[in-house]
């Protein structure tokens, strides 16, 4: 290495170091990403309220799998169910779960910012968002409607955010019990929105929110003791019910990234030594490993013959007239789109296949009973002409799973 370079080198490696220093002692940005779960102390975490509610719900039990799996198979008992994130996109089969154990007599608490249309329009629901007209900073206020539990001052989040709120209800069957407005100075009375309302089901009831954030950690921790206006809402709870569901899946709980390079790069000093690190590769690439290599040949790749080898197996197929294995073939690639496009568990019993085939295509179970009966009565078959396996195409295409 010659001399110029080393005096180039000690210079970037001085800068480096600078860099490094200036971004080591930075303050650490807040993280103001909504997650909502019992596990996170960011602003939009639920650490705090998730401890007070253990001390409050005398049988409180945490569910990581999805609503459709725990209902379907996890063999719940009666109780209270309680949904809290962003975002509560349930499919069509998963608010039917919930809405048939609710019809039973329980209770589902949900608050999100976005809730299915599937279960909205069920319960004849239409949410709406709002900002203010007149200002750049939205800051919502919220209160509760029953004259014992109204506060004479409304509880405000001190954060810029936009209010959802629900534009459209029942007025006959559900009744509302919050209201929120955006704080504006400049207007005498503010509108008031509809945030927390009762829907009645069956034998149960569905209470639904739609200010999360009033949940948080930011939110509870607040000097003006807004967490009392939480403690009013949890009062619409039996916290003595036998079982007390908190729902991990849709919160932001149910993942944790555990990779050796996420880890690393979260960290701000073990994230500037692994970049440090391949500054420093790189530079001895550039400086030492210059000229020192011969030219590498050109290669082409190898072309693909996917193609032209399923021309080559298929052919040999037809040419022995093997029919039955064609139609074998055909049938573990049926299989095959039922798992990989609706993670459907076909190893399962007969009934609970069928059930979930016709839960998750929108075939009526009738069809898919008679299909599944039909393809499982073809494996057995060792003997398939060609017309059985132009039906077997025949009925399995026009399933078209």
């Amino acid at each position: 290495m010659t001399k110029r370079y080393k005096i180039l080198l000690g210079v970037l490696i001085l800068i480096l170091s600078t860099l490094v220093f200036f971004e080591a002692n930075q303050k650490e940005p807040v993280n103001w990403f909504p997650s909502y779960s019992n596990k996170d102390k960011i602003p939009f975490g639920t650490y705090v309220f998730f401890q007070e509610l253990e001390k409050k719900a005398s049988n409180l039990e945490e569910i990581n799998v999805p609503p459709f799996e725990f209902l379907k198979y996890g063999g719940i008992e009666p109780g209270t169910y309680f949904f809290i994130g962003n975002s509560l996109m349930f499919d069509k089969a998963e608010a039917e779960q919930l809405l048939s154990w609710v019809d039973k007599g329980n209770t589902l608490f949900l608050a999100s910012n976005n809730i299915s249309s599937s279960l909205l329009d069920t319960l004849k629901l239409s949410q709406k968002s709002r900002v203010r007209k007149n200002g750049l900073e939205n800051f919502p206020q919220y209160n509760l409607v029953n004259p014992r539990l109204k506060s004479d001052s409304l509880y405000a989040f001190q954060k810029d955010k936009e209010i959802i709120h629900f534009n459209e209800i029942d007025t006959l069957n559900q009744e509302v019990l919050g209201l929120v407005q955006i704080k504006d100075e400049n207007l005498k009375k503010p509108e008031d929105f509809i945030n927390f309302i009762e829907a009645p089901f069956g034998e149960g009831k569905i209470l639904i929110h739609s200010s999360p954030e009033v949940f948080s950690n930011f939110f509870l921790l607040s000097k003006k003791q807004q967490y009392m206006y939480t403690q009013k809402v949890l009062s619409y709870l039996d916290m003595n019910v036998a079982h007390f569901y908190w729902d991990n899946h849709y919160s932001g709980g149910k993942t944790f990234n555990t990779s050796p390079l996420y880890i690393l790069l979260n960290n701000r000093y073990l994230k500037w030594a692994y970049y440090f690190v391949l500054i420093g590769a790189l530079l001895f690439v550039l400086f030492e490993g210059k000229r020192k290599q011969k030219s590498i040949p050109i290669r082409n790749p190898l072309k693909n013959k996917t193609y032209e080898y399923t021309q080559t197996i298929a052919g040999m197929y037809l040419e022995r007239s093997d029919h039955t294995g064609i139609a074998h073939k055909m049938i573990d690639q049926f299989y095959l789109d039922l798992r990989q496009k609706y993670h459907i568990n076909t190893q399962a019993n007969n009934t609970n296949l069928i059930s979930d085939i016709a839960h998750k295509t929108d075939h009526p179970y009738e069809d898919v009973k008679e299909l599944m009966d039909y393809l499982q009565l073809q494996q057995q078959n060792t003997a398939i002409s060609k017309e059985e396996l132009k039906d077997i195409n025949h009925k399995i295409t026009n399933f078209n799973p």
